[in-house]
């Protein structure tokens, strides 16, 4: 397969057996107990102290950084819905089920230890949206965000200069029923630009260099087509953002926008740009979507009930960085080496941070 083809990944959903149950309560009585031994750092202040400490007077906070992938107002609009159920969700007690396979478990004292783990994980979320996508990874690696929605290309971005962090779960898209989506590249549907080739000469708006749709997969077919985006574009303009392409586009500012088609459809569905004004020259094999990302810092438990809230998301919840999605599903590392390599191939492996 060639080298700069990104395969679609088959993910399984995830489910919580039993007797995985049980286990994850050993490890949050572990944690209590740690808690209360009184040796934690007064040094780190981050979510993972804060959980420890099992303070009813201090409410816990778990920092998520996002990166700016739609027009601030409307991500700052899908973010409160999200924010509401993740909280909910966070603050549920342990299910019957778990209390009912835990030995003991109808007595006074363990009923005591699930109120302690209850309140342990009753934390309220601050979102914050990022100036750019370099934003979003130096929060990760400066430890000043605890969690992040990032695309795959910030994702390893982040890793490489040194972010302690793991993919949690990505978004099913909407359309395709699947955890991928496609980088394009889009037109004026009047444009004479019918090929990649013909955009030799001509403006195009990129996102930004840690994009994958916007930036990584359209470079990694220009370099095979010969294209040298420093030479052979009349002007290259990273705008920060894929709704902001999208308007340098419908302004008249490019000729040609690099974006993904979950973004694209959903500008559709705004009414912005439709078929009827413009059209797609290129589109990318499918990519892996956006992970969430969570810091290793965090207690396992926490982490096990992040997955769990994502997974058993309602329908009609909407994915924050714009894809119209259906859900969840669980990701590892290694659904992302496709994308390493291709990094790799186009020599944008960063240097890790001293």
């Amino acid at each position: 397969m060639n080298k700069f083809l990104v395969a679609p990944l088959l993910i399984v959903r995830y489910r919580l057996f039993s007797k995985n149950r049980v286990w994850i309560l050993a490890v949050i009585m572990a944690l209590l107990t740690t808690a209360c031994s009184g040796k934690v750092s007064e040094n780190n202040h981050s979510v993972v102290d804060n959980v420890s400490t099992n303070n009813k007077q201090k409410l816990s906070t778990l920092r998520i950084g996002v990166v700016p992938t739609e027009n601030p107002i409307e991500q700052e609009r899908m973010i409160k819905p999200l924010k509401e159920y993740l909280e909910q969700s966070l603050r549920g007690g342990i299910d019957s089920e778990l209390q009912s396979k835990t030995p003991g478990g109808q007595g006074r004292q363990k009923r005591q230890e699930i109120q302690k783990t209850e309140n342990a994980i009753a934390i309220s979320l601050d979102f914050q949206i990022g100036k750019s996508y370099q934003q979003v990874v130096d929060w990760l690696v400066q430890d000043k965000v605890d969690m992040a929605y990032l695309g795959p290309l910030s994702y390893l971005e982040a890793v490489d200069r040194g972010a302690k962090i793991e993919p949690l779960v990505a978004a099913i898209d909407k359309h395709t029923g699947e955890p991928w989506y496609r980088a394009c590249i889009i037109v004026k549907q009047d444009s004479p630009i019918k090929t990649l080739k013909d955009l030799k000469g001509k403006r195009i708006a990129f996102v930004d260099k840690l994009s994958t749709s916007g930036y990584l997969m359209p470079l990694a077919t220009f370099k095979k087509l010969g294209i040298d985006e420093k030479r052979d574009f009349a002007q290259v303009l990273y705008t920060g953002s894929h709704s902001k392409s999208m308007s340098a586009l419908e302004d008249g500012i490019v000729d040609a926008a690099a974006t993904n088609t979950s973004s694209y459809l959903k500008e559709q569905k705004i009414g912005n740009l439709t078929p009827h004004n413009t059209r797609v020259v290129w589109q990318s094999t499918p990519i892996v979507n956006f992970p969430i990302v969570v810091s290793k810092k965090l207690p396992p438990e926490l982490i096990q009930r992040l997955k769990q809230a994502f997974i058993s998301s309602p329908e009609g919840l909407e994915d924050i960085l714009g894809i119209e999605s259906a859900g969840y599903t669980l990701v590892t590392p290694s659904d992302y080496t496709s994308i390493e390599q291709l990094r790799k191939d186009l020599n944008l492996i960063s240097v890790p941070a001293k």
